[in-house]
């Protein structure tokens, strides 16, 4: 059966046991594009709880639509995502939760084998409350076949071109302890058509949910121990989500559409949708987690 809410506020009132268990899984839907696909992935991963924030005229397939609590949303503002993640915080403390848009596809290390809950149960373990993942950006092998820049099927990603720099601190000018910024794949290339606040790629998509705390519009936390990529004592897991969004905004936006004709360069390589692939590419981390 179809659990669908008008509201956020009208899930907080009649399906917030949702909340009482994790993992959960929050996708913010942007546009019609690979809806379906976002949301049986994330099933997948092992999802307890896959919660799809979208506008209600856009259409779900139903195997999809019986699994998920959908939540009629508009995103007007780009902060609605952040304000909205921020109540769910607040509505479920103690549950992991994680959040990405449509069009984006977590991989963790051997997800093919393993769920998510398992993966943070071992995270947990390692006393870390949140995990560090990088955005990958995916784009069509051929924007003439696929003009929006979307393709499952002839998926392409950057093998190399990723960096990081130290974070600094804005009071003191010093690095911060254990976090960088990440750089790389479309965003990096076509530096020209994104803001710089934009260029990065490191995300905090995954962390555990705690009495006042809050999701900044820069995917940081205003905790900073959870925006750190490991603990002080060894390397811990990483993730990935691989991503069409920026793909589809540069190929969208008529600032930038008509000088790209095709996102492949010598470094493009196709995906293969599968974990092996991006640890091989040192683009996640498996940490002590064999």
């Amino acid at each position: 059966m179809t659990q669908s809410y008008l509201s956020f506020d009208a899930f907080l009132r009649h399906g917030a046991a949702a909340l009482s268990g994790g993992p959960v899984g929050m996708v913010f839907v942007e546009d019609e594009v690979e809806v379906d696909s976002t949301l049986r992935h994330h099933l997948d991963c092992g999802f307890r709880t896959v919660l799809a924030f979208m506008p209600d005229e856009f259409a779900l397939a139903d195997d999809v639509a019986n699994k998920v609590h959908r939540i009629t949303f508009g995103i007007g503002r780009p902060e609605t995502v952040f304000e909205t993640v921020n109540r769910v915080i607040d509505a479920a403390p103690g549950i992991w939760l994680y959040y990405c848009y449509n069009a984006e596809y977590l991989f963790f290390p051997f997800c093919e084998t393993r769920t998510v809950g398992e993966m943070l149960a071992f995270h947990a373990e390692e006393r870390r409350d949140a995990m560090l993942t990088y955005v990958i950006d995916l784009y069509a092998g051929d924007l003439a076949t696929c003009p929006n820049a979307v393709s499952l099927e002839t998926a392409h990603l950057d093998r190399s071109g990723y960096y990081a720099l130290s974070r600094k601190d804005p009071s003191t000018g010093q690095p911060r302890d254990r976090q960088l910024d990440f750089f790389g794949g479309l965003r990096w290339r076509y530096e020209e058509h994104i803001p710089k606040t934009s260029r990065r790629i490191d995300r905090i998509s995954l962390f555990r949910a705690s009495p006042g705390l809050r999701l900044l519009p820069d995917h940081t936390f205003d905790r900073q121990e959870l925006n750190t990529y490991a603990c002080p004592w060894h390397h811990n897991l990483t993730a990935a989500i691989c991503s069409f969004r920026t793909a589809k905004a540069l190929k969208r936006n008529p600032g930038s559409t008509f000088d790209i004709h095709s996102f492949r360069w010598h470094n493009s390589t196709p995906f293969e949708w599968h974990s092996r692939q991006l640890l091989d590419l040192g683009l996640m981390e498996p940490g002590q987690w064999f």
